[in-house]
C-alpha cells in the first residue's frame, strides 16, 4: 500500500533494535529520510547499514543519551524540521514499590517519561509553525492495566497515555497529530534472548522458549514488524484524522477479565 510518506523524513528515538529499529524499517520501505537516535553508536551503525541496504534513503545516526535532558533538547533542535517524531527509547524495569529503589526509579522516568517530554517539547513548536507534523509515542500496554509488580513502569506508561491524549486533542488547531500506541508483548531481540534463558533453565532447551508465551493470544507474541507497520500507517495521510488517542496491540490481552 502506497502510504504518501516519500521523501518525509522521521526522528525514531530507540532505533537502533527493537520495535523502534521495526518502524525505521518500515518507514524507510516507504521512502522516509531517517535519524536513529540511541545510545550505541555501533547499534545504530548495523542498523544504517542494514536499512540502506535494502532502501534507497538517508539515514543519520545520532547517540545520545536521552536521559540528560540537555541531550534529549539538543537531538530535538537538530532534527527540528522533521515531518515525523517516534518517541519510542527506554524501558521501565519490573518491581514493586519495595524493590524499585529511588534511584533507578528516578533514571528510568528520565528516559521514558521525561525524555519524552523533553524532545516532543521542542519538535512539536516547531511542527505548530510549520502546522504539520505526526507524533508517534510508544507506550505500553501496563499503563492501562496497571499491575503492583511493575509499579513505575504502570505509572510512567499512564502518564505518557495521558500526555498522548491531552496534547493530541489540542495538536489539530495547528495542523499537527498526536497519538499513541500501547504495544503487549512483542518479540524483540531482548525479549527473545530472556525467555530463550528462561526456557534454558525451566525446559532444558533454549529453543523452546515459545513454549513460554504459548498462552498469549494467537499463541504468539506480536512481531516487530507489526507494531512498525503501523508506526508508519498512523504517520501517513491514510490516518489523517486520528490523534489524541492510544491504540493497543495486544491481541485483545487487556480486555481479557482475568
Amino acid at each position: 500500500m502506497e502510504l504518501g510518506l516519500k521523501g518525509k523524513s522521521a526522528l525514531i528515538t530507540g532505533g537502533s533494535r527493537g520495535i523502534g529499529l521495526g518502524a525505521a524499517q518500515l518507514l524507510a520501505q516507504e521512502g522516509c529520510d531517517l535519524h536513529l537516535a540511541a545510545r550505541s553508536a555501533a547499534d545504530l551503525e548495523a542498523a544504517k547499514a542494514q536499512i540502506t541496504a535494502e532502501q534507497r534513503v538517508k539515514v543519520f545516526c545520532h547517540a545520545v543519551d536521552l536521559s540528560v535532558a540537555s541531550n534529549a533538547v539538543a537531538l530535538a533542535r537538530d532534527c527540528r524540521d522533521v515531518d515525523f517524531l517516534v518517541n519510542n527509547a527506554g524501558s521501565i524495569p519490573q518491581g514493586t514499590l519495595d524493590t524499585v529503589d529511588d534511584e533507578t526509579w528516578k533514571r528510568a522516568w528520565d528516559l521514558k517519561v521525561f525524555g519524552f517530554i523533553d524532545i516532543t517539547r521542542e519538535i512539536y513548536a516547531r511542527m505548530r509553525e510549520r502546522k504539520s507534523g505526526v507524533i508517534v509515542n510508544v507506550i505500553g500496554a501496563a499503563g492501562e492495566r496497571p499491575v503492583a509488580s511493575y509499579i513505575a513502569g504502570s505509572m510512567g506508561n499512564a502518564a505518557l497515555m495521558a500526555f498522548t491524549r491531552a496534547l493530541g486533542a489540542e495538536s489539530p488547531a495547528f495542523g499537527v497529530r498526536v497519538v499513541g500506541i500501547n504495544p503487549g508483548g512483542t518479540a524483540t531481540d531482548r525479549a527473545v534472548k530472556r525467555l530463550r534463558e528462561r526456557a534454558t533453565k525451566e525446559l532444558g532447551n533454549a529453543d523452546r522458549w515459545q513454549e513460554l508465551v504459548s498462552k498469549s493470544p494467537f499463541g504468539r507474541m506480536a512481531t516487530v514488524e507489526e507494531i512498525g507497520a503501523l508506526v508508519a500507517f498512523l504517520c501517513s495521510p491514510l490516518s489523517g484524522y486520528t490523534t489524541g488517542t492510544i491504540i493497543t496491540v495486544d491481541g485483545g490481552a487487556s480486555s481479557r477479565r482475568a
